[in-house]
């Protein structure tokens, strides 16, 4: 009851005013008819908030996004199923979901006369233009009565995520270098680095048939390890982001970090596609969610981009090389950096030695904010050529798939001149 008080709209409170006001007038002047019309109009607010205080709601609620994941500016809708699992029917609903700004405005509902079992459904859609996980509720249920003197609030627990993707092209189809890493007996072998004991074994892992263990090598170290022979082949190749704060330059969807991104998503399916096995790493390391595997070729995309969807910019000098000290690594590796530094060229020289082959795009930094003073160090395909990268310039308005072209064009102008020279 207390809690109804206090739900009061503003007609409740001007009728529960305006009976007392009455009350007390007819009491002054002695009129004892208007008394009873005072009582009336004060009571009728007093009775509704006794009796949606009083009223049980048992409202279930059922929200189904589809589809989870979405690519940015792609729509996807939301159902809503309400039920009412009490005895008494509810009153007229006023529902408002809770959304992040960048989803669009809070989609409201009425319902009305909700009886015991009854069901109702609504939907909407949402849509952003920025990638992103984003929860959408809770929902909050406001019930009044019919007259509109009492509101009283309430709102459900439960939310659903929402992964939007980051925006990709499709890509032609270029010469791509690279060492097949695994191994059989339908294909070379070709190991970037590693002895002959890290190309015959490598570790177990759960799935693996216990027939495949080599035992000797499990006793000498310590662990199980499985014979690599037994193991189908497969192209590996690094998709690495340079996400550092201090490598890009504008804000939102029309900041650079945001074209990286997206370079680096396409970039991702594009090679997974093509058969290989894709990783994602950052400035901050390896992501352990896109580590090699085995999947099919469309779970390890949703992984990719689900990873991408959430990679922001962090405040790291130098990026982490920590993944490159295992010996195992190696085959492709394509990079998408922004502004380099010289300080930088160290990390480069040390992952372009770790691959068997290496391709770079280098982002025009400047070109997404051209009205702040220009910087020296922002010519980052500088810094790759001199130390053996092959790399093209991306600016705002270059399009990917051009940019592509042009490295798979470079891809075999170096192969050909390095068959000439020998």
């Amino acid at each position: 009851m207390r809690d109804a008080l206090a739900a009061l709209t503003v007609r409740g409170r001007a009728f529960l005013a305006a009976g007392i006001t009455t009350i007390a007038a007819a009491i002054v002047v002695g009129h004892g008819s208007v008394v009873r019309i005072g009582v009336l109009v004060a009571a009728l607010p007093l009775i509704t908030a006794w009796w949606v205080g009083r009223s049980r709601y048992r409202l279930a609620l059922l929200r189904t996004i589809s589809p989870q994941i979405v690519t940015a500016g792609q729509p996807a809708s939301v159902e809503l199923a309400l039920s009412n699992d009490a005895r008494t029917p509810t009153g007229v609903l006023l529902l408002e979901e809770r959304l992040p700004y960048v989803l669009g405005t809070r989609p409201r509902f009425v319902l009305e006369g909700m009886g015991h079992g009854w069901r109702r459904h609504a939907h909407y859609q949402v849509r952003s233009e920025l990638r992103g996980q984003f929860e959408i509720g809770p929902m909050t249920v406001r019930v009044s009565d019919p007259f509109g003197l009492v509101e009283l609030g309430r709102a459900f627990r439960s939310t659903n995520r929402l992964t939007v993707t980051p925006r990709t092209v499709p890509l032609p189809v270029i010469p791509l270098g690279g060492a097949w890493t695994g191994s059989g007996d339908n294909r070379p072998r070709a190991f970037a680095s590693g002895s002959a004991e890290d190309v015959t074994v490598r570790e177990y892992r759960r799935g693996d048939d216990l027939r495949r263990v080599h035992w000797r090598s499990s006793a000498r170290v310590g662990e199980l390890m499985v014979r690599r022979e037994e193991q189908p082949w497969q192209s590996r190749a690094t998709v690495f982001l340079d996400n550092r704060a201090t490598s890009h330059r504008g804000q939102g969807a029309a900041s650079s970090l945001e074209a990286a991104v997206s370079a680096a998503a396409s970039i991702a399916i594009h090679l997974t596609h093509r058969g290989y096995s894709v990783r994602l790493v950052t400035a901050s390391g390896e992501r352990r969610d896109t580590e090699w595997h085995s999947q099919s070729s469309e779970a390890s995309t949703a992984s990719l981009l689900e990873a991408l969807a959430v990679v922001q910019t962090v405040q790291v000098g130098v990026p982490d090389t920590q993944w490159l000290a295992e010996p195992s690594h190696g085959g492709l590796v394509v990079a998408v950096f922004g502004s380099l530094v010289e300080t930088d060229r160290a990390f480069l020289r040390r992952l372009q030695h770790h691959s068997a082959s290496s391709l770079a795009l280098a982002l025009d930094v400047a070109a997404w904010a051209p009205h702040l003073p220009a910087d020296p160090r922002l010519t980052a395909s500088t810094h790759l050529s001199a130390v053996g990268w092959r790399s093209v310039t991306l600016g705002p308005r270059d399009p990917l798939e051009v940019a592509w072209q042009e490295l798979g064009l470079l891809q075999v102008r170096s192969t050909a001149a390095a068959g000439a020279r020998r």
